[in-house]
């Protein structure tokens, strides 16, 4: 235990004997005797200070006495404060008890001015509402949440705050710690990271459509040439011409479904209805190649929109859309599928959902089946790279569902909109209540394999 000693300074004792020069001399060694003592008790300040002192001793007329420094805890303390992440201590009622100097550095305010302060000074009020739970609510194993700092200056930084009760240590209500990171750079880096991923969407959607343009006006027509080649040799071969005329005909069947097959594949890598009917024809599209290729019945509903979305927001629909339905075939073995495209308010929402065996969220994909976890956080990446979200509820053996919102654009103002008839809520509202589905009676079409077997869309 480190100690520092103090000395009760006694009173100087003017000399009697004559002559200025003796009395000089003692004034002097008096003056530095006074300096040293001086420079004695600015140290030990110093070292309590800095906490290098857990007691001090002082000389009085009844002995040394020792003072102790209550909580000096010198190797805490110079780990708290040489941290780079913010350290406090407050109360129930959110008041500052302690705080580092790295907090007071993210909040670009003094030190003396945090400390005794309220925490909700520098909190959004959404985030004063999550800290209140959180103090009202306190886990003894601690808990974690993410905050907006609002500095003394204005500026805003994303922080990752860590909340943990202490021992009351003789004070009447709950003290709190609290670890405050800097997110600044986990959140830069992203924001980059995201960039990239739209970036390798864009490009891969680019290359997509070039391989779906080749596949179309190249191997499809070469294909389409040879199947009419192939069919005008079956018609020349005679009919008594026997295995010759069936071979002819069989390889005219398989020229066909391998034309097919490539149209499909073309279509399915960039369908040009999207660009050129919407959103709505190739989610018909889709749905009707889905229940007649997998024999899953499928009843998609869809409203009709006031207007148009973004290419990029409806491309984003019709992926996940497509991804969602893969999952289905290769994984959900479900039987009944519904798909629902809604207007709430401001937002588009795609919803999807089935009757398979589900899977468990909170569980990672086995080793060698990464494909479902991989298809989920590219439904995510898209629905955020056009300002929406994606919600997947799922459970063993209970099915899936799996819901998408995208914000609407603003909408466009319009002179005489009126005269149009886009203009007053009337004509809107008749719009939203339009159904554009199969079924124009009942607003959606039910696609069964019996119905697709008999031609019935």
């Amino acid at each position: 235990m480190k100690t520092a000693r103090g000395k009760r300074a006694s009173r100087p004792t003017p000399s009697r004997r004559s002559g200025r020069s003796r009395f000089g001399a003692a004034q002097g060694h008096e003056l530095a005797k006074l300096r040293a003592r001086l420079a004695e008790a600015q140290e030990t300040l110093r070292a309590i200070r800095a906490g290098e002192v857990d007691a001090v001793v002082v000389a009085a007329k009844k002995g040394a006495q020792v003072f102790t420094l209550h909580g000096a805890e010198h190797a805490y303390r110079v780990l708290i404060e040489s941290m780079n992440e913010g350290a406090l201590t407050l109360t129930a009622d959110k008041v500052i008890l302690y705080a580092n100097q790295c907090f007071a550095r993210m909040v670009k305010c003094p030190l003396e001015q945090v400390v005794g302060s309220s925490l909700r000074r520098f909190l959004c009020a959404d985030d004063r509402a999550t800290l209140r739970l959180r103090l009202k609510r306190a886990d003894p194993s601690g808990s974690k949440f993410q905050v907006l700092l609002h500095a003394a200056d204005g500026s805003r930084m994303p922080a990752h705050i860590s909340l943990r009760p202490l021992a009351r240590n003789g004070f009447k209500s709950a003290i709190f710690g609290m670890v405050v990171t800097d997110m600044t750079e986990s959140c830069r880096t992203e924001q980059l990271l995201r960039a990239l991923t739209q970036r390798v969407v864009q490009v891969q959607e680019a290359e997509r459509s070039r391989v779906a343009l080749e596949l179309h006006d190249n191997i499809t027509q070469l294909l389409c040439a040879i199947l009419v080649r192939c069919q005008t040799l079956a018609r020349q071969l005679s009919p008594r011409g026997g295995p010759m005329q069936a071979e002819a005909i069989k390889l005219r069947e398989l020229l066909g479904q391998a034309a097919e097959e490539v149209v499909r594949i073309a279509r399915n890598l960039r369908p040009s209805v999207l660009d050129d009917l919407g959103l709505v024809a190739v989610l018909r599209d889709t749905s009707t190649e889905f229940a007649k290729r997998t024999h899953v019945t499928l009843k998609l509903t869809c409203v009709k929109l006031i207007a148009r979305l973004p290419a990029e927001a409806e491309l984003a629909l019709y992926r996940i859309l497509q991804e969602a339905l893969n999952n289905v075939e290769k994984h959900a073995r479900a039987r009944h599928v519904t798909v629902c495209l809604s207007q709430r308010g401001d937002f588009v929402q795609l919803a999807i959902k089935d009757d398979g065996t589900g899977f468990n969220q909170d569980s990672r994909p086995a080793k060698g089946n990464g494909e479902h976890g991989l298809g989920l956080l590219g439904m995510r990446e898209r629905a955020a790279y056009v300002g929406g979200a994606l919600q997947v509820k799922s459970v063993r053996r209970g099915g899936t569902h799996i819901e998408v919102r995208i914000p609407l654009p603003p909408p466009v103002k319009m002179k005489n909109s009126r005269a149009k008839g886009l203009g007053g809520s009337k004509g809107i509202g008749r719009q939203q209540r339009d159904w554009a589905a199969f079924d124009s009676n009942h607003g959606c079409f039910l696609m069964l394999p019996a119905d697709i077997s008999r031609g019935v869309a």
